[in-house]
């Protein structure tokens, strides 16, 4: 008896479970590990609008890039930036004890300019969408 089976229905159609990497399952326990550790245990104040964004694992799981974003200006990502430095050794120890990894990867630590290059390109469709509807005015006023 040949029944129907959904999971080999929603395989079919793409919308299964997506097999991942064991690095990129690894990446985000880290990622989540650390933002956790950042707003619970770490008191130093230049690490309170610090949000861990995303982090790269090399797939023999001993280098993690790890990308941030800070609320503020090019002091506060400055001052972000050392802090984490200074913390790196903490970070790394907790995620030893956290996570059931044989090494605990080297760490690095690097500021995310993608939420910057996402406003810098709205800026310029908007000001592109401003030109557009400039243009539209002035051709329905020589209509008129």
């Amino acid at each position: 008896m040949s029944g129907w089976d959904p999971k080999e229905t929603l395989d079919s159609v793409g919308l299964g479970k997506i097999e991942q990497k064991r690095s990129a399952r690894v990446a985000d326990v880290i990622r989540n590990e650390i933002s956790t550790l950042l707003v619970g245990k770490v008191k130093d104040p230049k690490l309170i609008n610090v949000t861990i964004s995303r982090v790269d694992l090399t797939d023999d799981l001993n280098h993690a890039k790890i990308f941030f974003t800070v609320f503020g200006d090019k002091k506060d990502r400055q001052d972000a930036e050392n802090g984490l430095r200074r913390a790196k050794g903490f970070i790394r120890s907790y995620l030893a004890k956290t996570i059931n990894l044989r090494f605990t990867p080297e760490l690095r630590f690097i500021y995310d300019e993608t939420a910057e290059k996402v406003e810098e390109m709205e800026k310029l469709f908007q000001e592109i969408a401003d030109e557009r509807g400039a243009e539209q005015d002035d051709v329905s006023n020589d209509d008129t």
